[in-house]
């Protein structure tokens, strides 16, 4: 198994249909009792161990999966509201060295992944099948996106994390060498 995409990389149908997007819906709205699961009964020290060599520590990965799933939303707003808009992208690796996610309660954002869950769903069913077509310009892969493609890979986004966090208590929860502020990727 590769560490580093346990689930394997996100590849979505060629056609998307309304019954694919209701499986991502509800793969959205499992996440958050899924992703707090899977950190149940960590302690300090387990939270503050990278998940594999080489990668985030637990702790930053709860925060990353909040930080990018904000973002996500927005985007779809954005892509709702405007003209295919040119979104804005983030440096993850910088955002999982701030100060709020490398120190703050993991329960912080457990809470935040909730609540924006539940009213991304609520809007995710609002939308029609020519809202899900609607686009979205990112400028760092130069590419333009779709709702539907996006909301699939955000349903395995979240997927891809709670897997990283299950397969580092699946090897026994050992602390990796290293775990210093050094340490970062996904």
């Amino acid at each position: 198994m590769d560490e580093r995409y346990p689930i394997g990389t996100f590849h979505a149908p060629g056609e998307i249909s309304s019954l694919q997007r209701e499986a991502w819906i509800q793969e959205i709205e499992r996440l958050p009792s899924r992703l707090r699961s899977s950190v149940e009964g960590l302690n300090e020290q387990e939270l503050n161990t990278p998940y594999r060599e080489g990668g985030w520590r637990i702790k930053q990965v709860v925060h990353h999966v909040a930080d990018s799933h904000m973002n996500s939303y927005i985007r779809f707003k954005l892509a709702l509201t405007e003209e295919t808009p040119t979104i804005k992208p983030y440096y993850e690796e910088r955002w999982a060295e701030l100060g709020d996610t490398v120190n703050a309660d993991i329960e912080l954002s457990l809470a935040l992944i909730d609540h924006l869950h539940k009213r991304w769903a609520i809007l995710l069913r609002s939308l029609t099948d020519s809202d899900y077509k609607k686009l979205f310009f990112h400028p760092g892969s130069k590419e333009t996106y779709a709702l539907d493609y996006t909301l699939g890979s955000y349903a395995w986004h979240g997927n891809h994390h709670v897997a990283h966090i299950m397969a580092f208590r699946n090897k026994g929860m050992k602390v990796m060498e290293g775990n210093d502020d050094s340490i970062s990727g996904r």
